[in-house]
């Protein structure tokens, strides 16, 4: 073997030693249920690592309603280019013009993934007169997005918007403009950001641009499924209010609410769009109509509220912090080793629960992730909660 070879297939082997080897499952699907075939427990398991919030991806209705009422044979299954090019179907400018309305903003840009979304406009609006400060947990597509970018960067901590705003004031004469990022929902932990406090340090600071990534926020927070920024009332004060699609809204993608001119600017700099076949006009369709109906599926918003607060209070009975304030439930065993005999233990039990290890998060924070969708039943989480007892 060459050098390289011979650190991959080292590496690989040290992996594997540690517990840190990830291995694509080969899974079957069957609404919430996945059976996993080449896995240990071969019964189906209801799974709680999906992000169909909504419960909308496995709904054979919805899917049937589409099909029927969207002229779905008028509709490609391939853009066959880029959307400067030949690709810009009609579909695409109908569905942004109904986001930009939703959100009542100026306008709004689809986007090919929410990697996409994040290490493209970030490296297209920033520059060595721009400082980024970013909430420490940050989404890695975010960190790596700012990589791109080549600006000073600093990440202050986690939620700590006091740190935030002295940042603030120290650097404000020194660059021409600063972006404030984070999560409004944080992957891992799920615990929720003060958008309206963020808003509030935006306005107090002329040069201060404000990036939120709604992924997992939009269409399960606020009255009509617009997020966090919609439930802290702050949707016009978000000068790059982004989500991806391919979680709660069931299909793939990303978007940005934004300014005219700043998707303008975007469209003539975003390297990753410029540079992309565009995401087939049939998807672009069903994004459309996910998001005509997403004010309707309020009682799935409520009814996730309620079982994502049965789980925390378990949890927290058990005397384990749990931070999270929203579907995304972490139970922290602080080991890979604890985490994937967790997992293990739940899988035998018939549920889904995937560790999560170094280096997804920080050593010492390995975890249990419990990702609940509107689809899971009251009894299904006491059963859940029965469980969960036995885990230490």
């Amino acid at each position: 073997m060459n050098h390289i070879e011979t650190r991959i297939h080292n590496e690989l082997q040290e992996l594997e030693k540690s517990g840190g080897l990830r291995k694509l499952p080969d899974i079957i699907h069957d609404g919430k249920f996945v059976t996993i075939k080449d896995g240990k427990y071969s019964s189906p398991m209801l799974n709680l690592s999906s992000n169909d919030y909504l419960g909308i991806a496995s709904e054979k209705e919805i899917q049937e309603d589409f099909l029927t009422n969207s002229r779905i044979a008028d509709i490609p299954f391939t853009s066959s280019s880029s959307r400067l090019l030949s690709g810009n179907y009609q579909i695409y400018q109908e569905t942004e013009s109904l986001i930009a309305k939703k959100f009542e903003r100026e306008s709004s840009l689809l986007l090919g993934s929410g990697y996409q979304m994040n290490t493209g406009i970030l490296p297209a609006i920033a520059d060595k007169n721009t400082l980024v400060l970013a909430d420490k947990l940050v989404h890695a597509s975010i960190i790596d997005g700012i990589r791109l970018t080549g600006s000073q960067c600093i990440r202050f901590r986690h939620q700590d918007y006091e740190q935030l705003e002295m940042l603030v004031k120290k650097y404000y004469n020194s660059y021409s403009s600063i972006i404030i990022i984070t999560e409004s929902i944080f992957s891992m932990d799920g615990d929720v950001a003060d958008l309206k406090l963020l808003s509030e340090i935006k306005r107090k600071y002329p040069i201060v641009m404000l990036y939120v990534d709604e992924a997992h926020g939009i269409g399960v927070r606020g009255e009509r499924g617009l997020g966090v920024a919609e439930e802290q009332g702050c949707i016009n004060d978000i000068d790059f209010l982004c989500g991806t699609l391919g979680k709660a809204l069931a299909s793939a993608g990303a978007y940005v609410v934004c300014s005219s001119d700043v998707r303008q600017y975007l469209i003539n700099k975003m390297r990753p769009f410029i540079f992309t076949t565009a995401l087939p006009p049939v998807n672009i369709a069903w994004t459309g109509y996910i998001f005509s109906r997403l004010e309707e599926w309020n009682n799935r918003r409520k009814h996730l509220s309620l079982i994502s607060r049965m789980v925390k209070d378990k949890i927290t009975s058990m005397g384990i912090n749990c931070i999270s304030d929203s579907h995304i439930i972490p139970f922290m065993l602080g080991s890979n080793e604890k985490a994937i005999a967790a997992s293990e233990l739940m899988q035998k039990e018939g549920y889904y629960v995937l560790p999560i290890r170094q280096p997804t998060v920080p050593a010492g924070s390995e975890r249990l992730r419990f990702s609940l969708t509107a689809s899971v039943t009251v009894n299904e989480v006491n059963n859940l909660n029965d469980k969960i007892e036995t885990i230490i």
